[in-house]
């Protein structure tokens, strides 16, 4: 381990928030998630301190001060040793795998229901236009989970050939849409 991978900033982002309503905490927790977060027990929550995760946790600071009782304290942090650095690095690390992990899970997905329209020959517009959403969906979440996966998680590169192979699938879908409603018109063009 590098000096710089041991001196590694964290940003440690206490939560106080009432217990009831819950809608605050969810709204609190979901924020963190979004953005990647690391859970590190109950209210204490931990990001690199690098410019991808500041509007985040601003934006989580601002919704807990919102709530009445609502506290929030932000820390910068690294750990005391490269033993401590190493396991707080493995663990967001490993949030970051589960994350490409759900990711590869939904081009699976994507790619099974073009398959399964191309098996049953639904070549209409409606459905190409709802297939490029999942497509933009997929780019979206990719282009997000990049952003956050800062010590790049071993499945970030599978990640990207699978996104890859879904805008080739989508493709060879389009291309089947296009002929099915216009191969006709095609055939007898001069």
């Amino acid at each position: 381990m590098t000096d710089t991978e041991r001196r590694a900033r964290w940003l440690l982002l206490l939560v106080r928030l009432p217990a009831s309503p819950s809608r605050h905490r969810v709204a609190v927790w979901r924020e963190l998630r979004k953005v990647g977060a690391l859970s590190l027990g109950q209210g204490v929550w931990a990001v690199p301190d690098v410019p991808a995760f500041a509007d985040g946790v601003a934006r989580a600071v601002e919704l807990t001060g919102a709530v009445e009782g609502g506290e929030a304290v932000t820390l910068e942090a690294a750990g005391r040793s490269g033993d401590d650095a190493a396991r707080l690095r493995a663990m967001f690390t490993a949030a970051r795998s589960a994350d490409w992990a759900e990711f590869l899970a939904d081009c699976g997905k994507f790619e099974e229901e073009i398959a399964k329209e191309i098996r049953i020959a639904k070549f209409t517009l409606a459905e190409l236009e709802e297939e490029e959403q999942s497509l933009e969906r997929l780019r979206r979440w990719h282009r997000d989970l990049t952003a956050r996966d800062v010590f790049g998680a071993p499945e970030a590169a599978e990640a990207t050939t699978r996104l890859k192979q879904c805008a080739v699938v989508c493709e060879q879908y389009a291309e089947l849409v296009f002929s099915a409603l216009h191969g006709t018109e095609e055939e007898s063009a001069p």
